[in-house]
């Protein structure tokens, strides 16, 4: 088997070999045409093995410590056995079109643990802060056998809100006491989100979390559910602390049986594979326009 032969990758990602899984990715991210029409076959093969992860989104308000969240929440899951795979987006330099690889740094513990795969990946400038790969980088690592796959957004807003369109829950995170709690975030993330958590809820920060809780619970009660069976909660949590990290691991799971049991959860991907389509068709079409 050779590296344009589509084999190597798919028993590579199956066999759960991480360098064949780095490679496969990076292959999917490439903008040669020929990589892409390879990349393609990969993805093809992979599908029948992909399906069974639990995808979470995380976003969050500027400060919020998504990176350290992330690390403490991440450590919690491959503690308890769950395979993780992290796909942290980094800003792109619009000027450079460079990126900083900062994710994988600030997740020391996690990065280094044998039951996690952390893989930074330039955002592009693309609306809604997700990689222009992410949906097929989900599709891999769940092929790889992760069982569950995190993308960590840029920022937070209407921009930053495509990646609720490719993951089964999203959580939204932040701070109490910064400002006007409502005004502090977009009413368009506040109708996506399926649970919002105030992080740093810690120390003398503590009675300001739970008023900020109070505030948004009242807001979210305003809002119509995506989803009949479902309420989204507010949580507090202190991820330096390692305190509320495991409820809200509940509150992901129950979120997600709910789905199941009324065939929810089935009806949300098929529409995100419409999604999925839909985009990649618009790529295509902008992929020719700028070749010729």
């Amino acid at each position: 088997m050779t590296l344009q032969d589509p084999d190597y990758f798919v028993k590579g990602v199956l066999a759960k070999n991480r360098r064949i899984l780095s490679r496969t990715i990076t292959l999917v991210e490439s903008r040669l045409t020929s990589h892409q029409a390879l990349a393609q076959q990969i993805i093809n093969e992979l599908l029948p093995h992909t399906g069974n992860a639990v995808r979470l989104g995380i976003t969050g308000v500027p400060g919020v410590g998504k990176s350290t969240f992330i690390e403490s929440f991440g450590m919690r899951l491959v503690e308890k056995g769950h395979r993780l795979a992290v796909l942290a987006v980094d800003p792109s330099s619009r000027r450079s079109g460079g990126s900083v690889m900062a994710d994988k740094t600030r997740m020391e513990k996690l990065s280094t643990h044998p039951l996690a795969f952390i893989r930074p990946s330039p955002s592009g400038g693309t609306l809604g802060g997700v990689a222009r790969k992410t949906r097929e980088t989900m599709l891999i690592c769940e092929a790889a056998g992760f069982d569950v796959v995190l993308v960590e957004t840029v920022g937070v807003g209407q921009s930053e809100t495509a990646v609720a369109s490719m993951v089964d829950f999203f959580l939204v995170l932040m701070l109490a006491g910064a400002g006007d709690e409502i005004q502090g975030i977009k009413k368009g993330v506040l109708e996506i989100a399926d649970a919002l958590a105030i992080n740093k809820a810690d120390e003398d920060n503590i009675e300001r979390a739970r008023l900020a809780q109070k505030e948004y619970e009242s807001a979210i009660g305003l809002l119509a559910p995506d989803f009949p069976s479902w309420r989204p909660p507010v949580l507090t949590c202190s991820a330096l602390e390692q305190i509320g990290l495991d409820a809200i691991w509940e509150v992901v799971l129950d979120h997600r049986n709910k789905l199941m049991a009324t065939g929810e959860l089935d009806a949300k991907r098929r529409r995100q594979s419409l999604d999925w389509m839909w985009s990649l068709v618009e790529e295509r079409m902008k992929d020719r326009l700028y070749n010729n």
